[in-house]
Order: structure tokens, then sequence, then C-alpha cells
């Protein structure tokens, strides 16, 4: 499994994004998003009961994550056309601000190392991944566990001071200094 600090590895994959309705299949890659922070999400399976929850909670906070110049970017291992259907299907999805891709060869998972090796889908994993493409974050829950997306937003806006944050540090609040006693 690839860690803090490692490279996020390369990966071209099929999307739906309902930016365009008229054209809802795309083709995102590591340079789609170059230069940019990326919140980078997985989940298990299309048509299941925790994803679309989650999906739909970091939808509800994607202007916060735009106002931090952050992508984020759905990923799962069904096909780009189990995607739209599920995003037309669901009234959580109908109106997402961001792309789900389809690691359909399981490419992406893989290489991460977090193909869950009972149930061949991608673990339900979160990372945070610097303009420069390195790991900067990863969560990893059980299946049947949602993650919780004020936590990812929490990590980010630490990572984005550059500074050391203390435990259940927030925005706004002071960081620490190595100089300075606690």
């Amino acid at each position: 499994m690839l860690s803090i600090g490692d490279k996020f590895p390369e990966f071209k994959l099929k999307a739906v994004s309902l930016s365009n309705p008229s054209e809802p299949f795309i083709e995102i890659n590591n340079a789609t998003f170059q230069n940019q922070w990326r919140v980078i999400f997985f989940w298990p399976k299309d048509f299941t009961f925790v994803c679309p929850t989650e999906i739909a909670e970091f939808a509800n906070l994607n202007s916060q994550f735009s106002e931090r110049h952050t992508q984020l970017l759905g990923v799962s291992i069904d096909s780009e056309f189990v995607h739209l259907a599920w995003v037309q299907q669901h009234p959580l999805l109908h109106h997402l601000p961001f792309p789900l891709l389809s690691d359909i060869k399981r490419e992406l998972t893989l290489a991460l190392g977090i193909l869950d090796k009972n149930e061949g889908v991608a673990e339900r994993a979160t990372y945070i991944v610097d303009p420069d493409g390195i790991i900067r974050f990863i969560m990893i829950t059980d299946l049947n566990v949602g993650r919780n997306t004020q936590e990812v937003l929490r990590v980010l806006d630490a990572l984005q001071t550059k500074e050391l944050c203390p435990c259940n540090w927030q925005k706004g609040e002071k960081t620490l200094s190595a100089k300075e006693p606690i």
C-alpha cells in the first residue's frame, strides 16, 4: 500500500461528469487537475447503501473544497455506464459537481494497494494529494462504515497551513511553533 509522502500513481480513467449533460463521459488523468490539491475518494460499489450518503456529502461540501483550490474526484470499480445509471436513478446524486471515475480494470486500486482481498472492490479510502502529486493524507474505513467528510476538509485546511497543527485543530485557530512551549 502506498503511504504518506509517496507519489500518487499515474492513471487515465473514463469518468462521468454532469457538467455537460449532452456529453457525460470524459477522460481524466493525472494532468487533468495538475497543480491543484485533490481529494480522491474511493467507494466499494455503485447501487449500494452507504456510498451515496458519502458522495452526496462531498457534493454538499464541494464549494468549500473549491474555495481551497481543491478538486474532488470519486472513484469505484464500476464502469462509467453504471456510474451514469446510478446518478440518474439516485436522488442524492442527480447534481454532482465533480466527476465519478471508473477503475473497472482495478489498475489504480491495485497501484494504491486498496483492493479489498475478500470482496474484490476498492476499499472505502480517501486521499489528499498536494499540487505536486504527493499523497499527504490517507483514511480507510471498513466497507460498512462511511467516512467523515468534515474531517477530510479539516485535514486539508491543516495541510494547507504548512504549519504544525494540534489535535482537533480547526481553520482559524492558532497553529503550534516548534520554538514555543505548548
